[in-house]
């Protein structure tokens, strides 16, 4: 399919929609979160998908779950168990995230997540393409939303020759497209497909005006960051020296690091020794 800028055809849409929805009966992916429209599940598995690899937040999710199984449940965990349950998945503030916002939904919502996209970006740490997609695969809204995969769907379809194709372009077509009579199996079947097209040649997002490349992770402060949590929940309490002699990094950054995880609710600094915040 060449770019096009305005409408497309009755013909084009159905196509299209033939296309992906074949790949999707054939291929389509067997994932936990597949078999059940439970909003805070949905919620947390989509948390956990952002920036990471589907492969490597399966398991996490059905432990976070098994752990967790209600809102309620995550709401009332003190940090310390939150953040133990979710190592390995990188991102530790996504932990923090969720923990806040089952909070917020239990004092502000009676617990139940809502299914209004402006009150879920209300939500701590929700943005709006994850609101649209809790809403999409919750309560199959026909909502527009976009994300990486979309992305590539869309610009290896529509814009073959182009580059810094922005989400304003793409967000009509998307529109355009939608099957609104079930945009849970639709949007799903669009993210299949974008995962099999980035496997099978360059990564189409990679021509969008959206795209940035992720900083390198090896030796970063996010790193450091990873490795003193790990360090604080396995060994429970540890002074500076303690923590630098595990790091070993340069003692001024590493005490910028702490100060930052205690800013950020992580861990506490008392009596010379720190600690993982073990608030609930």
């Amino acid at each position: 399919m060449q770019k096009t800028k305005n409408r497309l055809s009755s013909k084009t849409i159905q196509s299209f929609q033939k296309k992906i929805y074949a790949y999707y009966n054939s291929h389509g992916r067997d994932l936990p979160w597949r078999h059940t429209s439970d909003p805070y599940y949905i919620l947390i598995s989509e948390v956990m998908l952002q920036q990471t690899q589907v492969d490597r937040v399966i398991e996490k999710y059905l432990q976070f779950i098994k752990t967790f199984p209600t809102i309620r449940s995550l709401a009332k965990a003190p940090v310390e168990k939150v953040l133990k349950v979710w190592q390995g998945l990188g991102y530790n503030r996504r932990a923090l995230m969720v923990h806040t916002c089952a909070q917020y939904i239990v004092q502000h919502h009676g617990g139940v997540v809502p299914n209004d996209p402006q009150k879920l970006v209300d939500l701590p740490g929700i943005g709006k393409a994850t609101a649209a997609a809790i809403c999409v695969y919750a309560f199959n809204q026909p909502l527009v939303y976009i994300e990486t995969n979309i992305r590539s769907v869309f610009i290896h379809e529509f814009f073959a020759d182009s580059t810094t194709v922005t989400d304003e372009q793409l967000a009509p077509l998307v529109e355009q497209t939608l099957d609104a009579t079930n945009p849970y199996a639709w949007y799903s079947a669009l993210m299949d497909y974008g995962t099999h097209i980035k496997k099978s040649m360059p990564n189409p997002s990679r021509r969008s005006a959206h795209h940035a490349v992720q900083s390198r992770f090896e030796g970063s402060d996010r790193q450091i960051r990873g490795r003193v949590i790990k360090l604080l929940l396995e060994q429970k309490k540890l002074s500076f020296n303690k923590i630098n002699a595990e790091i070993r990094t340069e003692p001024d950054r590493l005490n910028k690091i702490l100060l930052g995880l205690a800013m950020k609710g992580f861990i506490k600094h008392s009596h010379q020794s720190y600690t993982i915040d073990s608030r609930a």
